[in-house]
């Protein structure tokens, strides 16, 4: 299988990658600056440098020949509403669009924990826009004919990863280590159990393979 990493350089993005060429699957590692490229062709991954801020056609070009794409970028916890509306949502959208005109029908996204109305209205201000930023880029993906799963991992800490979690449409608010949730994308990618479906994720005491069959 080949796969489009986007938001590569990130740190789920950094674990996925590894974790894919590990198991003998091809990554494409799609990342905003050159000297970012080493590390991935340490592990033998492709690179496709881009910017989410760019044109469709780039994330497109990057995309070919790809059996599925992974959405993993995010802003960044340190820039503003600008970004956090040009990456997580416009550049989310445009990656959806990318994949549709690569034909590229496997798509999985990595969301906020809670993504609903609700959450946005409970959302303290300064975390308000990423939530809508999500919010849409979830119902946009929602509304395409691609073969997609939408992931909703809790707080994401860098612990290492245990393989266990607990899984469902809705789960209790906790911590998931970044490895585990990267583990959970791999494992969605082989199960076309996941197809069509969304789910919440946290630490948790059910082998990741396990709980992915468990997903309704």
């Amino acid at each position: 299988m080949n796969i489009l990493v986007v938001g590569a350089n990130g740190q789920i993005g950094k674990h996925l990658v590894k974790l894919i060429q590990e198991n003998g699957d091809q990554a494409r590692a799609l990342i905003r600056r050159q000297e970012q490229a080493d590390y991935f062709k340490d592990l033998g991954a492709e690179t496709a440098i881009v910017n989410l801020e760019g044109e469709v056609d780039a994330i497109a070009e990057a995309a070919e020949g790809v059996d599925a794409v992974v959405f993993t970028a995010g802003s960044g916890p340190k820039t503003g509403k600008d970004k956090t509306l040009m990456i997580d949502l416009d550049g989310a959208v445009k990656t959806i669009q990318a994949a549709q005109k690569s034909n590229v029908k496997r798509f999985i996204m990595i969301s906020s924990f809670d993504t609903s109305r609700e959450a946005i209205q409970a959302a303290p201000e300064s975390f308000a826009p990423y939530v809508v930023a999500k919010h849409y880029a979830d119902e946009w993906l929602l509304n395409t004919d691609l073969d997609y799963t939408i992931i909703h991992p809790g707080v994401l800490t860098n612990e290492p990863g245990t393989n266990q979690v607990t899984l469902g449409s809705s789960v209790e608010r906790g911590e998931v280590p970044r490895e585990d949730i990267a583990k959970v994308i791999y494992t969605s990618l082989k199960n076309d159990i996941t197809i069509g479906k969304r789910f919440q994720v946290v630490g948790g005491q059910t082998p990741v393979e396990e709980a992915i069959q468990s997903v309704k």
